[in-house]
C-alpha cells in the first residue's frame, strides 16, 4: 500500500459522508465551513482518498447529526489481511446502489419538504402503485 492511499473502508466511510451530506441538502463547501476545512478536503474524504482520524470522524458525526456507527453501516465484510492495504476505488460516485444515487436523494429530500402529511401519504401511495404496475 502506498503512503496516503485509502482503503475500501475509507471509501465506504466517504460514501456514507456524501450520502448524509446530500440527504441534508448540504454542499461540500458548507460541510467544510462547519468543520473549518476546505471543500477540497471534504472531496478527498468522500472519495476515500484521505483517511479520517477519530477526532475528525467524531466532528463529522456531530455536524451531520449521526452516531459514529452510521459511517460503518452497511459496510461489506473486509479481509483484514488483504482489504486494509488495497487502494480505494478511484470514484465511489460510480456506486450502482439505488439508495445513493443523486436522483434518489433528491426525491427523498423533496418528499420530506412536503409539510402536509396527507399529501405526502398520497404521493407515497401513487409511487408504490406505479412501482407495482411496472
Amino acid at each position: 500500500m502506498k503512503l496516503g492511499a485509502g482503503t475500501k473502508i475509507d471509501a465506504h466511510v466517504g460514501a456514507r459522508i456524501r450520502l448524509r451530506r446530500t440527504l441534508l441538502g448540504m454542499s461540500q463547501e458548507q460541510l467544510g465551513a462547519a468543520m473549518s476545512l476546505t471543500f477540497q478536503q471534504i472531496q478527498k474524504y468522500e472519495r476515500g482518498a484521505n483517511r479520517i482520524g477519530s477526532s475528525r470522524l467524531y466532528q463529522l458525526s456531530q455536524v451531520l447529526n449521526v452516531p459514529i456507527s452510521y459511517f460503518f453501516d452497511d459496510m461489506p465484510p473486509v479481509n483484514p489481511v488483504h482489504d486494509l492495504g488495497v487502494e480505494a476505488p478511484a470514484d465511489p460516485r460510480r456506486e450502482t446502489s439505488r439508495m445513493t444515487r443523486r436522483e434518489t436523494l433528491e426525491l427523498v429530500r423533496a418528499y420530506f419538504k412536503i409539510e402536509d402529511a396527507s399529501v405526502r401519504q398520497r404521493i407515497f401511495d401513487i409511487v408504490k402503485a406505479a412501482a407495482s404496475a411496472s
